[in-house]
């Protein structure tokens, strides 16, 4: 026997959700149906705000509701310090260690060939323009240890060299093939205050 419309619908859409499965959409469907209707309108507007009113902050692309995020708006940040990361994901990871108070720049994505994806196509322009201001001394590359991410380390490390900034790379203590927002927070902080100057020699890019 098979669900009425609308609870199958529901449960279709859960299952699109990551991880889970059809026995876990129909437990979250009928959760619901136990639960208040303002719960299910609360929850529901939830996923409408998100989707409405998320942004990406003007100054660094990290996710934010207001036009520039609150770690740009901090004035208590080292402004001197940029690190530049792949995903929002990985500023939230960083900063759960407290071991970096400087600024941040998400690329939203790395060189990828396989995938099509090129320099062009990740906010690298972006980053250059807040470089080539007088304030900032160092950029610290913290992109992830598997090919995409080395490969986007490098190239940035190119674009750099022309800057008067210094240029380093995490690495110590993170793993080859590791991700930075699934990093334990010890791993990470010592891999931020371990990190390596970048070197750029020929022109391998």
């Amino acid at each position: 026997m098979s669900y009425p419309k609308l609870i199958e619908n529901l449960i279709v859409n859960f299952s699109k959700l990551p991880g889970v499965g059809r026995r876990s959409a129909e437990r979250m469907a009928f959760w619901f149906l136990d639960q208040p209707r303002e719960e299910a309108q609360a929850l529901a507007q939830s996923v409408i705000d998100l989707k409405e009113n998320l942004m990406f902050c003007r100054v660094c692309h990290h996710l934010s509701d207001t036009e520039i995020c609150p770690i740009c708006s901090d004035t208590n940040r080292d402004d001197s310090l940029i690190c530049v990361v792949e995903d929002p994901k990985d500023v939230i990871a960083i900063e759960k260690t407290g071991a970096y108070r400087g600024r941040y720049h998400v690329l939203l994505g790395t060189i990828s060939p396989g995938e099509g994806r090129g320099p062009e196509d990740l906010k690298i322009q972006q980053l250059i323009q807040r470089v080539s201001t007088p304030e900032v001394k160092e950029v610290i590359i913290a992109t992830d240890a598997d090919n995409d991410g080395e490969m986007t380390a490098l190239y940035l490390g190119k674009q750099l060299s022309r800057f008067q900034v210094k240029v380093s790379r995490i690495g110590l203590g993170l793993p080859m093939g590791s991700a930075v927002e699934y990093a334990d927070i010890s791993t990470l902080s010592m891999s931020l205050t371990a990190r390596r100057e970048v070197k750029i020699t020929g022109n391998s890019l």
